[in-house]
């Protein structure tokens, strides 16, 4: 278990590293740059190194460790939770970047701003957890090196099946997310972690259940077994087929694009009270007769 203990003492330098980062990057810069690039930068380092090394784990640990996929995948819920308390708000996720645009939630500068900070904090989380492994902290890391140079495709389906699961994934993903958009931070964050692990338990035979194209991007392109047209077809346009679906069956439109509800009817969010029509009874003729009669009775002499 030495090995594990390294790893997760890696999970916490990585998170205060970027936590720190975060913060200076709040006190040194202007409120626009650091919500366009610095918060998604750090975000992204922190998603890509630890789901780097959550990936080798994963791989690796069964029969060089002795553990099972659960206690990958209780590390997957816990980091998971983590990111989603400490990202600020940024989503490191070109898909949720695309949503936020797609439902006039940023505009088009934001938008390629956020998706640039994304490629490079993935490109940096990249490049500092080869640097980490290269030192072979734990036979975790000899092992992965030693395979580094022949590692196989993510992809161990059908093409077609392999663009549908992570279509899949990618839709109840969004459809979660913007169910939750409006809730409280102590109920969104387990609730995405939670969906993230189930979702990563579920499709992670077939595809690896990556559904964040730029995470998918450094994690397994450079792989043999699939082309890089594969590559494009399963782990960027079935994420972005899967967002545009959920987004269009949530919203019954997509308001960057046109404002006609497709799905849903227009009600008005006020009700027009309905006029009470009394009918006579029994009980109220008498009143009634009394008070004609007082009317029309002559004043006597």
């Amino acid at each position: 278990m030495a090995g594990l203990n390294v790893s997760i003492a890696f999970f916490f330098l990585v998170i205060g590293v970027c936590q720190a980062l975060r913060w200076l990057s709040k006190r040194l810069l202007s409120t626009g740059t650091y919500g366009r690039l610095a918060r998604e930068l750090a975000s992204s380092l922190q998603l890509c190194t630890s789901c780097l090394e959550l990936r080798m784990l994963l791989e690796i640990g069964p029969w060089g460790g002795g553990f099972g996929p659960d206690v990958v995948l209780t590390l997957l819920f816990i980091l998971f939770a983590v990111h989603g308390a400490s990202s600020d708000g940024a989503s490191a996720n070109p898909t949720v970047s695309l949503q936020q645009f797609l439902l006039l939630e940023s505009n088009l500068a934001t938008t390629a701003a956020n998706l640039l900070a994304q490629t490079v904090g993935m490109g940096t989380g990249w490049a500092v957890t080869k640097l980490y492994w290269s030192w072979e902290l734990t036979h975790f890391h000899l092992i992965q090196n030693l395979i580094a140079s022949e590692c196989s495709s993510s992809i161990r389906t059908p093409l077609h099946h392999a663009v549908f699961v992570e279509g899949t994934c990618s839709f109840l993903f969004h459809l979660v997310l913007l169910k939750l958009c409006r809730s409280h931070p102590i109920y969104q964050v387990p609730a995405l972690a939670a969906t993230v692990t189930f979702l990563t338990y579920t499709a992670g035979p077939f595809t690896g259940a990556f559904f964040n194209p730029a995470l998918a991007s450094v994690a397994t392109f450079y792989c043999s077994g699939n082309s890089f047209w594969d590559y494009i077809q399963v782990y960027w346009l079935g994420p972005l087929a899967g967002m545009l679906a959920a987004l269009l069956l949530y919203q019954g439109n997509i308001p960057r694009l046109f404002q006609k509800n497709l799905l849903y009817s227009q009600r008005s969010k006020y009700k027009i009270p309905k006029a009470r029509v009394v009918m006579p009874t029994e009980e109220n003729e008498p009143h009634r007769k009394r008070k004609g009669q007082k009317n029309n009775s002559e004043p006597r002499a």
